[in-house]
This record gives structure tokens, C-alpha cells and sequence, in this order.
């Protein structure tokens, strides 16, 4: 069978292929304390920066919780895999949306917000708020984040770290993770669960071509990216390990392994291979939509001739959805890293709407 490339998809991959090596600067970027100071606005009003994002991610909490995300975007990104429309604001340009939940019990919640009537963002990022259901104060290197859902509340206080993960560097899209020790605390109907690890602060800032529009973007416009998983995992209390998958169109934009610890030590591997092993039976979102999901799925990461990492993943909690079109969930893994073995908990998110 034929796949049909699109103009989209022709752009798509002269952009990934061959623009996008010439003036992204991640892999030196990642390797370098963090020094910037032209970042976390949020852009609310922007008609360059279409979209913004800020994450903060747990990836490694005892059972049932498994992990705690707090996923955010402030305006809509134009693209395939995270816009769900059927959400957006009167102009679609004031979408904003809030994802958080872990893997216990109904822990989960998801909803749109009109950054015009419902939010209130700070215009230098000192303060981020989504109606009454959660708020977002940075002051680096401190980040606090306060959320009160309908099943549970969050409380987690962050000191960031100079350890920085670049997934993009550019003049046209900034996406970034720094490495954050937490604190947190979730209340529930069991009562109040203290926990302290390794986490993340993440933060991102993209042109989109929604930005000219108030309308959603038809499909045919939107940027095709269309595949995106993203996985974290504490290889031990001072190492966290990301690992990215994203693609547009057939093109790989982003395949990485960033490893970084508490002592500022930082590398990103570029020879990194992934795959599905067995997928799941497919889910269905709440707007009638299937996608593929995996069960078991492995990830190597080379160094030249030396296999820096093997992970074998075996998918064993609920998928959440709300993570743009896809879903965030956690699984278990096994594996060797610089040959040792290794096991434990990971966190991943993933959209698969690829043709």
C-alpha cells in the first residue's frame, strides 16, 4: 500500500530533516548548567508565541499512586496530536488546559479552561492559575504548586536545579526539563500522604500558525506531528533518566536519552532506538476516537559501540487521558544501565495518531 504524503508532510520532513539540525542547539545546550533568563512567561496575549507549556512530573511514587503529573498548556499548539477542539474557548486562541492525575483509584482530571474569564496569568510567570483548581508560583530556583480537584488534592514545593534537558533549542520553539528535587504531599479520602524524591520543572514556548486564527485550524492545516512519547525513570535517588519519541509526518523530530543527576552531571544520547513489543487492545477516547497503546515496548541507548541502557517496559496501570489527544499512564520495567541491572517504576505519556 501507497501512503499519501501531504504539502504538510513534504514540509514536515524537509523542516525535521534537514532545517531543524542546523539550528537546534539542544545537545550542547543539555550539557551546560542552565543560565537563562528569557523563559516561563506564560504568552497569555502573544500573537508570536502561540502556545506555552508547564509540567511538573513525579515519576517515581510507592503504590497505589505510582506517579503525579501536572501537565499544562495555555493556548492551543496547531498540531495533530494535542489539540482537541471540541474543547476550545469562544476564541480558540484562549484555550488553556489542565492535566493531572495518578494512577489510584479515579485520581484524574482533566478539563479546558478561557484563559479570557477563567485564568489568571502573571505576565512575567510568578504566578499561573487555571480557575480555582490549581495554581503555579515560580520564583526560582523554588516552584510551588497547589491543586484542588474533585477526587484529590496536590501540594508539592520544588527546588530547581541548574541541570537542564533540552528537547528543543531554537528560535522558534523552547522546550525544557530541569532536574527538581520535591516535597509533596497528596490528600485524598485515606488522608495525607507525605513524599520527597527526584521530579521534574518543565516548561516550553512555541510559534504555532493558530495564532493568526480565533477559529480551531482545520485538519488539513495543522501541524503534523502525530506521534510523542515521553517516559521518565529515577535509575536510582540521584539519577533520572528521560527518554523521547516524537515524530511528524514520518520524520523523527526528537529521539533522545538525557541523564542527569543531584551532582549537576548531565549527558544526552542521540543513539537511541525504540520499539513496541505488544500493543494493548486500542482505547477510546471520549469523543469516539481509538488509539493504539503499547504493553510492552524496549528502549537502547548506545554510546559508539558500548550499550549504555536497555529497558524492557510491561504497562500496568490505567491509561489517563487528557494528555492533548493521547494519555499518561506508569509501568514497570527491568533492564541494564552501564551493566548493571536494574528495575523499577516509570512514568510515560503517549499520543499515537499516525496514519
Amino acid at each position: 500500500m501507497t501512503t499519501r504524503i501531504t504539502p504538510w508532510g513534504l514540509t514536515a520532513k524537509v523542516l525535521v530533516d534537514g532545517i531543524l539540525p542546523r539550528i537546534d542547539s539542544r545537545l550542547e545546550a543539555s550539557r551546560r548548567p542552565f543560565d537563562r533568563d528569557d523563559l516561563f512567561r506564560p504568552y497569555a496575549q502573544s500573537r508570536l508565541w502561540g502556545w506555552t507549556h508547564y509540567g511538573v512530573f513525579i515519576p517515581d511514587l510507592p503504590a497505589p499512586y505510582r506517579y503525579l503529573n501536572t501537565m499544562t498548556f495555555i493556548g492551543p499548539t496547531g498540531t495533530l496530536m494535542f489539540d482537541n477542539d471540541e474543547l476550545a474557548a469562544a476564541d480558540a486562541r484562549n484555550t488553556a488546559t489542565v492535566l493531572s492525575s495518578t494512577a489510584h483509584a479515579n485520581q484524574h482530571h482533566y478539563r479546558a479552561y478561557d484563559a479570557s474569564t477563567e485564568c489568571d496569568f502573571a505576565e512575567d510567570g510568578h504566578l499561573l492559575k487555571w480557575g480555582d483548581d490549581l495554581s503555579i508560583r515560580v520564583a526560582l530556583p523554588n516552584v510551588a504548586v497547589d491543586a484542588t480537584y474533585e477526587s484529590f488534592e496536590a501540594h508539592i514545593t520544588l527546588t530547581v536545579t541548574d541541570t537542564v534537558s533540552y528537547f528543543v533549542r531554537s528560535a522558534v520553539y523552547d522546550h525544557i526539563s530541569l532536574l527538581a528535587p520535591f516535597d509533596a504531599v497528596i490528600k485524598d479520602e485515606t488522608g495525607n500522604h507525605r513524599f520527597s524524591g527526584l521530579g521534574t520543572f518543565e516548561y516550553a514556548r512555541c510559534v504555532s500558525p493558530q495564532a493568526l486564527s480565533s477559529r480551531p485550524l482545520p485538519k488539513a492545516l495543522k501541524l503534523p506531528a502525530d506521534f510523542f512519547t515521553y517516559q521518565i525513570i529515577n535509575l536510582d535517588a540521584d539519577t533520572q533518566l528521560l527518554l523521547t519519541d516524537v515524530r511528524a509526518a514520518g520524520a523523527t523530530a526528537c529521539r533522545l536519552a538525557h541523564v542527569r543527576t543531584r551532582s549537576g552531571q548531565a549527558e544526552v544520547y542521540s543513539d537511541v532506538t525504540f520499539e513496541v513489543l505488544e500493543h494493548e487492545e486500542p482505547l477510546t477516547d471520549p469523543y469516539g476516537r481509538e488509539m493504539r497503546v503499547p504493553a510492552r515496548m524496549r528502549w537502547t541507548v548506545r554510546d559508539g559501540e558500548r550499550e549504555v541502557l536497555t529497558i524492557d517496559a510491561t504497562h500496568d496501570s490505567p491509561w489517563r487521558f487528557g494528555h492533548g489527544r493521547g494519555y499518561v499512564s506508569a509501568y514497570s520495567y527491568t533492564g541494564r544501565w552501564n551493566g548493571s541491572a536494574i528495575s523499577g517504576n516509570g512514568y510515560i505519556e503517549w499520543v499515537d495518531v499516525e496514519p
